[in-house]
């Protein structure tokens, strides 16, 4: 997936209210950039960071900038959580996933008051996808998921495992946002709720799979290897 517009380095000063960030532009202007990420985004807003944003002049948007990239010393970040979810529709449109090989179709309703990320129609089989942007790491090389308690994520586990139950196959695609990692585990302290349900999917024949993304200011493109 390649960032519609180029971005531009920027330093962060503070990001607040979830969705908003305080950013100094390198001619020394500060403006508030968009922040697209609902998590906490745990070590990844520490003041004078240096960030990457996407400008727009669009006038229907109050805010220019989105953020987009933290750069940490040896690791690319990407903290725009939407950008999961275009890198792995590209990927499957492409047909590069191999067992996911089929027609696609994005934002599906299914179970109660929940929408798939994806379904990939193979063979009049159904596939369904969820997709997690994983963004923590506070251990040398290893990603965990969620960086804050998440019910909603839980749901969505659940969902799955029904759709198992029913026939379907059923896939949680953790892609690892960050590319200074090559190990993945639930964050089960920060939500052991998460950590049992994700258990529970994986034991009711959920896929759980893991994929890596190499990053660039100029681009996100998804690893088909996978870790464990």
């Amino acid at each position: 997936m390649r960032f519609q517009t180029e971005l531009i380095p920027a330093t962060l000063l503070r990001r607040y209210k979830r969705f908003l960030a305080d950013i100094r532009l390198p001619d020394g202007r500060e403006v508030t950039a968009h922040c697209p990420n609902p998590g906490s985004m745990m070590g990844l807003s520490k003041p004078g960071t240096r960030v990457w944003v996407e400008p727009n002049d669009d006038p229907k948007k109050k805010l220019k900038y989105g953020l987009r990239i933290v750069e940490l010393a040896g690791a690319m970040v990407v903290v725009d959580t939407g950008v999961a979810n275009k890198v792995v529709g590209e990927t499957l449109r492409a047909g590069l996933i191999p067992d996911l090989i089929g027609v696609v179709h994005a934002e599906v309703k299914y179970g109660v008051n929940s929408r798939a990320d994806f379904m990939v129609v193979q063979n009049q089989n159904r596939i369904w996808i969820e997709v997690k942007s994983v963004t923590l790491s506070r251990d040398a090389g290893l990603a965990e998921f969620p960086d804050a308690k998440t019910a909603r994520g839980a749901k969505h586990l659940g969902e799955l495992a029904a759709r198992v139950a029913e026939g379907d196959r059923a896939v949680m695609l953790y892609l690892v946002s960050r590319d200074d990692c090559n190990r993945f585990a639930p964050a089960s302290d920060i939500d052991p709720a998460y950590a049992k349900a994700e258990a529970e999917a994986r034991a009711a024949g959920v896929d759980i799979r893991v994929h890596s993304v190499t990053i660039t200011p100029e681009q996100v493109r998804f690893d088909t290897g996978g870790f464990a």
